[in-house]
């Protein structure tokens, strides 16, 4: 089956821990595509430090040339809060009988009895929870027997069925975090070799999170 991965998140700013996942879950798990989408109005997060048209150019920027990579605008378009199970339907409109992939980390998953409308998101994609280590994924409650009736590790399973199984793949740990790069942006300290250069370049020449508001120089 055609099989796409959908990678959403804030993405303030976009970095090598995002872009690295992605890859390893393109290859390792057979995606066709991986669809990374900024969120426009985060649901369960105050207000982002840079704008979404700001950081819907850094992934456009990061994921340029990349093979198997694509970026979606509709939740920077979209009016309202970014809700998953709103943009999983609207792929699921746009992409009958392909199976899809919601990306998350397990950080994410151990919150999923809090999202809008989480019951309905596995009617409409599988869930692919990207593990990493000292993170543990839970054998009891709401998520425990999530996992017990929807749970495989079969990466056939995911593309023999368009939604429906919950898959935990091991990936990369590289010690990135969003926040640690505003900080040290923000100190006038410079991000290279945390994202790649195109990103860099338009954090330096727009002064997205301070300290770098800078020309470009290398």
């Amino acid at each position: 089956m055609n099989a796409m991965g959908v990678f959403g998140g804030t993405f303030d700013p976009i970095h090598y821990g995002h872009l690295r996942t992605a890859f390893e879950m393109l290859q390792a798990l057979r995606f066709q595509d991986v669809c990374f989408i900024p969120c426009g109005d985060p649901p369960h997060r105050g207000a982002t430090f840079a704008a979404a048209h700001e950081r819907l150019a850094m992934v456009e920027a990061a994921v340029d040339g990349q093979d198997g990579f694509i970026v979606d605008d509709r939740e920077v378009r979209r009016d309202g809060p970014s809700y998953s199970v709103d943009t999983l339907e609207a792929l699921r409109d746009e992409n009958p009988g392909r199976s899809l992939g919601l990306i998350i980390g397990m950080d994410a998953f151990l919150g999923l009895t809090t999202w809008y409308r989480w019951r309905d998101l596995l009617s409409l994609a599988h869930i692919v929870v990207a593990h990493r280590p000292g993170w543990r994924a839970p054998d009891m409650g709401e998520l425990g027997e999530l996992i017990e009736q929807h749970g495989t590790h079969r990466v056939e399973d995911l593309h023999d069925a368009e939604c429906g199984r919950i898959h935990i793949h091991a990936v990369t740990q590289l010690e990135i975090s969003s926040t640690d790069i505003r900080d040290l942006i923000a100190g006038g300290r410079d991000p290279r070799f945390l994202m790649p250069d195109a990103v860099r370049g338009y954090i330096r020449r727009n002064g997205c999170y301070g300290g770098l508001a800078t020309k470009e120089k290398n």
